[in-house]
């Protein structure tokens, strides 16, 4: 039986791949049951560093199966896909979406919930939930406006407008983007840049700014100072390899 994500590990790094590459990918529940699984996995696993989440075949997902939602999913709990996002977006590893070929609505939801978006120059972006007489319930509304700006995920949300990868770094909705003939290589190379880096310091990191997101200057200085975690285990070890370096 095929996984619908597939987990492979190497260096450090957890590479999730959405595996339903015959049907463009696209999300059902089955696919975010397994997606949470590995989610939870990862979230105790010392020896992760990183997490990069990609689609297999010619995209990262063409968005939510349609056919699921015609037939009527049998959902777990109310929230329960907004949820899985959330135990993503809240993992202590840095999390990289790898955006290739499709990205539309519900897709977009799950790369969202990532830490921030790579985009090959194949990709494209779009919310279609207004096309389908839908509203978001996996984080859209929230995640889109915190990422481009409010008037920018109206005109987005209310067109159902597909960009290419190019206007998704105009308006920061992606890092920046790749030649699709060198992707896989640039997203090996930036979870490695990730990697050597220390893990205490990406953990302490992104509880700091999830924490602080959208606090009063002050407020978020204060939190800063006061809560800070001082240095890692292997802040010395660091150290000591750097200045020996220079002698």
């Amino acid at each position: 039986m095929t996984n619908l994500v597939e987990r492979v590990d190497a260096d450090g790094i957890a590479t999730l791949t959405i595996n339903r590459p015959d049907k463009l990918n696209a999300l059902t529940v089955g696919v975010f049951r397994a997606l949470r699984s590995h989610v939870e996995a990862i979230r105790n696993d010392a020896s992760i560093n990183c997490v990069v989440l990609r689609g297999a075949g010619k995209c990262f997902s063409a968005g939510h199966d349609l056919a699921d939602i015609a037939t009527g999913e049998q959902v777990p709990s109310r929230g329960w896909h907004s949820e899985t996002l959330r135990l993503m977006e809240k993992l202590p590893q840095p999390v990289i979406a790898a955006v290739h070929g499709h990205c539309y609505t519900g897709a977009l939801e799950v790369a969202l919930a990532c830490d921030f978006i790579v985009a090959a120059d194949n990709a494209r972006f779009g919310d279609t939930h207004a096309k389908w007489a839908l509203t978001p319930i996996w984080g859209m509304s929230q995640r889109l406006p915190r990422r481009v700006g409010i008037a920018t995920a109206k005109r987005l949300m209310f067109t159902a407008d597909m960009i290419g990868a190019e206007e998704a770094v105009r308006i920061g909705l992606a890092e920046y983007m790749v030649p699709a003939a060198n992707f896989d290589a640039e997203i090996s190379a930036l979870a490695h840049r990730i990697t050597a880096n220390s893990p205490f310091s990406h953990r302490a990191n992104k509880r700091l700014l999830d924490t602080t997101d959208a606090m009063h200057l002050d407020a978020g200085l204060q939190w800063e100072v006061m809560e800070c975690e001082g240095h890692g285990p292997d802040m010395h070890a660091r150290i000591a390899a750097f200045t020996g370096k220079q002698k």
